[in-house]
């Protein structure tokens, strides 16, 4: 009788408790400025004081805002959104209206607008593969794994950082 009673205070496996999703979008913002001060050969990338929202939400001088969630090398073309989670979010999310796919674009599409440059939008889902979001142009056309939606090319990450140095600085 003794042994059920020991048997039945043991506890099964426990689950791993799930990752603050604010910790997990700051993770994932790091290892993204890590990884393309790696591909660039700089130390310019490094997470926005607030991921880009500072900017949105207080009226700084020009000279001070801060756009998008990297703040990135001064001839960079691209302002970066960086997105991680959002499991539910699939293909069809793209043809719908309200989606979060939807509302990333057009968050990255003001931000990239007031900085006066390209929004880049840059996707992981777990498990999964990293996607960027940018707009079509004659650089992208070479990237072989690609779809194409309205303007936008979505193509794996390691596919756009193999494209040539120029398609990502301005010629200033």
């Amino acid at each position: 009788m003794k042994d059920k009673a020991n048997i039945s205070k043991i506890k099964g496996p426990t689950k791993s408790k799930r990752l603050n999703s604010r910790n997990k979008g700051n993770t994932f913002e790091r290892k993204i400025a890590s990884l393309l001060n790696d591909r660039f050969n700089t130390q310019d990338f490094c997470r926005s004081p607030g991921s880009g929202a500072f900017a949105s939400t207080h009226r700084l001088p020009e000279h001070m805002k801060l756009h998008g969630d990297l703040i990135t090398p001064q001839m960079f073309r691209f302002t970066i959104e960086c997105k991680k989670g959002y499991n539910k979010e699939n293909l069809s999310s793209f043809f719908k209206p309200n989606s979060n796919l939807q509302k990333f674009i057009e968050q990255a599409g003001k931000d990239a607008k007031s900085a006066d440059r390209e929004p880049m939008i840059i996707f992981k889902q777990d498990r999964s593969v990293t996607i960027v979001i940018v707009r079509t142009n004659t650089y992208t056309t070479n990237i072989e794994n690609k779809l194409i939606w309205k303007e936008y090319c979505i193509c794996p990450l390691e596919e756009l950082l193999s494209i040539n140095d120029n398609y990502f600085f301005t010629q200033t």
